[in-house]
């Protein structure tokens, strides 16, 4: 889930990664496009190669390790590659013991979510990290949180009323009139 939520690959994308595909040293891992079928390098999170170490360390002996082999493994016996419907079976019971209602697909639109709020992050990025064609795309992934809107709006006006006026009032404005109608009245 980790590599999910810091990547914004698609569960496909990641699912079809292979051992050779993981760069733990340069935080990397190759996934082939779904639609371009490219294969891109996309950074993750420090912490999901921590838990990709511990889950590696849990098939040591059981499952191949070679470059060319699967990452995913299912951890049943017999032990086989990690396909889409098994994780999203994994992924149904999850959500049945956290009493969640959460698809595959939500945590890419977590990582999107993330990644677009970060100031320091251009939208142009976060596009080519999920790999769409289109900027328009990707702006889809990014409706804001209702109470994420109503504190930065709130944040805007009490910046406003903090910076005061700008410029002098035109010419023919009774400065009385204009403290009312703008709340600086001590009425």
């Amino acid at each position: 889930m980790a590599f999910w939520v810091s990547t914004g690959a698609r569960a496909s994308e990641l699912l079809g990664a292979t051992a050779g595909d993981v760069d733990p040293g340069q935080q990397l891992i190759t996934v082939m496009r779904k639609g371009t079928r490219v294969m891109q390098p996309l950074p993750a999170a420090p912490d999901a190669f921590v838990w990709l170490r511990l889950y590696q360390a849990q098939l040591e002996d059981l499952a191949p390790t070679g470059r060319d082999e699967p990452l995913w493994w299912t951890l049943r016996r017999p032990f086989r590659a990690l396909g889409y419907d098994p994780a999203r079976a994994m992924f149904t019971r999850a959500n049945a013991a956290l009493g969640a209602n959460w698809s595959l697909h939500d945590l890419r639109h977590t990582a999107a979510y993330r990644m677009g709020r970060d100031p320091q992050m251009p939208l142009t990025d976060v596009q080519w990290v999920l790999g769409h064609a289109h900027l328009s795309t990707t702006q889809r992934y990014l409706n804001p949180v209702t109470e994420d809107v109503i504190a930065g709006v709130l944040a805007f006006h009490a910046r406003q009323r903090e910076r005061g006026p700008e410029a002098p009032p035109a010419a023919g404005y009774r400065p009385e009139s204009l403290r009312i109608l703008f709340g600086e009245a001590g009425s």
